[in-house]
């Protein structure tokens, strides 16, 4: 089981390189962060974007822009989907957002002719090391879906269930979590937690445990459920996956992490036929180069399935 990213990128080293695809790779932060994976012996990346810009920021960085293939296309969007065809076609393990914008990039995702539909809904899983908690902690969904339903929520369960198994995590722990950890009829999140709850009991949510509702305390703190009482269920501070009821709690969770914690992170899109890098210009070199080893673990799973 793999308990920090220090591990988890020793973990892809045993494994062996893979080949990452960036679409508009035309950026300094992405271009330091690729060539770091390359060093570490993580990825190797193929740059599509612009030839000419590519090679000045690498000049500028002192790499060398020989240690990657690089495909010249200027255009923006016939970038992403040169980029994305790549991964579609077998030739690229990851696929990663450059200067694109968003909108523009996950349109490529969902291209019906290159893009990495595989039938099942797209969800975003952002992987914690946070100090004091010995546990690695899976965050789902603080970026994708806004309001899920609770249809969304299984599938958010099942897309992140699969990236625990990819960690080394057999029978990850689901905490759907709430304010209150019991159910309330007039707190739609209680009583959402508890259907998933049943569905894992009845194995229609499987490979995991689920138990819920959890408030954030009980579910990542064993003090905390000990002094509750609540040291009857099946999660008892050591929750491995944090299930939000929607954008906004995961989201405020996340940064607050970011901002105030001593943590490492990384990020991926998840449902696709490789995983994919989405990160924002304001992550931290660490957290693109982190992002870049989840996805790699992804994809060695992914290759033996």
């Amino acid at each position: 089981m793999i308990t920090s990213f220090d591990e988890l990128i020793s973990h892809v080293k045993e494994c062996g390189k893979k080949t990452l695809a960036v679409a508009v790779a035309q950026d300094d932060a992405v271009i330091e962060a690729v060539h770091a994976a390359h060093e570490q012996g993580i990825a190797d990346a193929i740059l599509v974007g612009d030839e000419e810009k590519i090679r000045a920021i690498a000049a500028s960085l002192q790499i060398d822009p020989d240690e990657f293939r690089i495909i010249n296309e200027p255009d923006m969007i016939q970038a992403s989907l040169t980029a994305v065809k790549l991964a579609h076609d077998g030739v690229a393990d990851m696929y990663m957002k450059g200067v694109i914008d968003t909108k523009n990039f996950l349109k490529s995702i969902l291209n019906k002719e290159v893009g990495l539909r595989t039938g099942k809904p797209l969800s975003h899983v952002a992987l914690f090391e946070v100090e004091g908690v010995k546990q690695l902690l899976f965050l789902t969904d603080v970026a994708f879906m806004t309001y899920p339903t609770l249809e969304d929520k299984v599938n958010i369960i099942n897309n992140t269930v699969e990236v625990a198994h990819a960690c080394g995590i057999a029978c990850p722990k689901v905490a759907p979590v709430a304010a209150v950890e019991v159910v309330n009829p007039k707190m739609p999140a209680t009583v959402d937690a508890a259907e998933l709850t049943k569905m894992n009991e009845e194995g229609k949510i499987t490979g995991c445990i689920v138990d819920g509702p959890l408030s954030m305390d009980l579910a990542i703190d064993p003090e905390a459920a000990q002094h509750k009482g609540a040291t009857g269920r099946k999660i008892v501070g050591d929750a491995d996956v944090l299930l939000f009821p929607d954008i906004h709690a995961g989201n405020l969770v996340y940064k607050t992490l970011v901002h105030t914690a001593k943590v490492e992170n990384g990020c991926i899109i998840t449902g696709t036929k490789v995983p994919v890098i989405l990160t924002s210009r304001s992550d931290t070199f660490r957290t693109k180069v982190n992002s870049i080893a989840l996805a790699a673990v992804v994809a060695e799973a992914l290759k033996n399935e």
